[in-house]
């Protein structure tokens, strides 16, 4: 039976030094670090995870806003609200909420995030970092991933990766930090399903991570004996949070697994409230 990969200890040590930081600024600056999500229309995972972070900022003490807007919102009507939280000294952190609706596309909208507010790390500069193994704001689910592996004394160095999933937030970001832990990385994604090949790149895995977004899509069966399963996947199923992976046969076989909830989700959020803090950090220093 698989060992589970919580979030919780890792997250609560990463708040334990956002709290000190925060009390360290306000008594600086008299200044409270603020978060600003935009939130288009209504979605049921993307709500779950705003009022989670909700929760979290008010634990810290940090500022937390939300910025919503309608569904079928033009992305000529989103720049100038993004445009507006840039230039808002009140708020440090910027973050447009995911899923988006298809009409409008991550990868043109984070462009326009102030980089120095960027703290989902989705601006392309970010990524380029990422790419270069530089200093920046990483993604923060892609990150949390990593920071899991390695907060668990999981070894990358050389291991088997399979990625399912090439979002250009997750899949792909996370795929050159493997790398540059000089992991072999195998990225599959709607393709390799389609051609029937996903269920022999699973079996190869030693470390496996899964974010599509697909209930269950991944067999437990499928998974390779005494392989690490990172399950990034949030779907709400009859009322339950679940995950991209079959989690009660996989964790007969895996040797360590994340549960969803529980498992990626909380350090995600511990990483962008630590964003939050340096991006303030630069912000306060540069209004001195």
């Amino acid at each position: 039976m698989a060992g589970l990969l919580l979030g919780k200890t890792l997250s609560e040590s990463i708040y334990d030094a956002v709290r000190k930081d925060v009390a360290a600024l306000k008594k600086q600056y008299n200044k409270v670090p603020a978060l600003c999500t935009v939130l288009v229309g209504e979605v049921n995972e993307a709500t779950l995870y705003v009022e989670f972070q909700k929760k979290i900022a008010q634990k810290l003490g940090l500022g937390f806003f939300v910025k919503k807007v309608k569904e079928d919102i033009a992305k000529k009507e989103l720049l100038p609200v993004i445009q507006e939280l840039n230039k808002n000294k009140d708020i440090n952190g910027v973050i447009i909420q995911l899923p988006l609706p298809k009409h409008l596309d991550v990868k043109e909208i984070g462009k326009y995030i102030a980089l120095g507010k960027d703290v989902e790390g989705i601006h392309p500069e970010n990524l380029g970092r990422v790419l270069l193994g530089q200093d920046g704001f990483a993604p923060c689910t892609a990150k949390a991933v990593i920071e899991l592996l390695e907060k668990a004394g999981v070894d990358l160095y050389g291991k088997e990766v399979v990625i399912i999933g090439h979002s250009a937030i997750v899949g792909k970001p996370l795929s050159m930090m493997f790398m540059n832990a000089f992991s072999t990385v195998t990225v599959c994604h709607i393709a390799t399903s389609e051609r029937g090949n996903l269920k022999e790149y699973v079996k190869k895995a030693e470390i496996l991570v899964v974010a599509v977004g697909k209930p269950n899509l991944i067999k437990g069966e499928w998974i390779k004996p005494q392989a690490v399963v990172i399950d990034v996947g949030i779907n709400c199923v009859e009322n339950k949070v679940i995950g991209d992976v079959e989690f009660a046969t996989a964790s007969e076989r895996a040797s360590l697994i994340t549960p969803v909830p529980g498992g990626v989700g909380p350090v995600t959020v511990a990483i962008l409230m630590r964003n939050l803090i340096k991006a303030a950090k630069a912000q306060f220093k540069e209004g001195e």
